[in-house]
This record gives structure tokens, sequence and C-alpha cells, in this order.
């Protein structure tokens, strides 16, 4: 969808910046680890290598994607966008 195609009300929120997180994985944590935790000390996520990361805007799944590399930064390649509310899973990007 292009910028023409939007509802005329929504031109005015379009360039408001939203604040974007990947998350590569979760673990539950005991208070005492989480103290113990030091330079070197390392943490077990709860996902596998090669799980597509989730790319969220306020906590709210917006796409699923593979990281790669660009210019020595990390990126997410979007594999997957998320459908809405009404709908459950996740829309394939080539769709």
């Amino acid at each position: 969808m292009n910028a023409s195609e939007y509802p005329p009300n929504l031109d005015m929120v379009l360039d408001v910046p939203v604040n974007l997180t990947a998350e590569l994985g979760s673990c539950h944590l005991p208070m005492r680890e989480i103290l113990q935790l030091a330079p070197g000390s390392v943490v077990q996520l709860d996902k596998i290598p090669g799980t597509p990361v989730e790319l969220r805007a306020h906590h709210k799944l917006v796409a699923r994607g593979e990281v790669v590399v660009i210019e020595n930064r990390l990126a997410i390649r979007i594999t997957e966008l998320a459908v809405s509310s009404a709908e459950s899973g996740v829309a394939k990007a080539s769709q």
C-alpha cells in the first residue's frame, strides 16, 4: 500500500516515529541468578538457532523475520507479516 491509498485521516500520523523491538527469545530466571549475572555470563534463551525473530511495536507483534548482517550491523529480513487481531497466526510476506 502506498501513501496515496491510505485513508485521508491517517495522513496525520504516518510520520509519527514508532519504536520497533526485535525479540530473539526469552527465559525465566530466579532473582538469585539474575543478581549473579556478570560480564561473561551466558543466558540461554528458549529459541533454537534459525527460529524466526519477532518484530514488535509497543509489545504487539508486527512481523517475523531472520537476522541478517548489513554493513556490519544486525538487521531483520521480514519473512512473515502479522495479521489483524481478528485473524490468527501470521501471513507470509510473499502473499
